[in-house]
């Protein structure tokens, strides 16, 4: 049962990839975002990158900072290129804080604040697809 979904947005034909090393934290962002978009939770770039090929392209990745610290600020830029359509959200706390502005810096579209809270996720996964109830989109300074 899908509780508190809006119709438009639970047929929304759009998809997010989470990747992250963090297991809960994908399981997490899963669970709060499936009821309302086509949600896959994916523990490294390579599963992401072979899951979308060809029809199965994500709409937003969602990026554990993990991710970005094994590979460096540079795979942002490589997600941007092997998904041209798509919009990047980091995942960060607040012990993150540099690594998170130097992913924004290189071309992410935003970040995902731990703790993270389900109607906060929601509002930004709603901002960074164009669809009502979005939340702002810029939190430099703060991230």
């Amino acid at each position: 049962m899908q509780i508190g979904v809006e119709t438009s947005k639970a047929v929304d034909q759009r998809r997010i990839f989470v990747v992250d090393e963090d297991e809960i934290t994908r399981a997490a962002l899963q669970f709060m975002l499936h009821d309302e978009i086509e949600t896959h939770e994916l523990a490294s770039l390579e599963e992401a990158y072979e899951k979308g090929q060809d029809w199965l392209l994500p709409d937003v990745l969602i990026l554990g900072l993990s991710i970005v610290c094994a590979k460096g600020v540079e795979v942002i830029g490589e997600i941007m290129a092997r998904y041209p359509g798509a919009r990047i959200l980091i995942v960060a706390g607040a012990e993150e804080e540099s690594l998170g502005i130097a992913a924004l810096s290189a071309g992410a579209h935003g970040a995902l604040i731990k703790p993270l809270r389900i109607e906060a996720v929601r509002q930004k996964v709603d901002t960074i697809l164009g669809r009502a109830g979005g939340a702002p989109l810029v939190q430099l300074g703060g991230l």
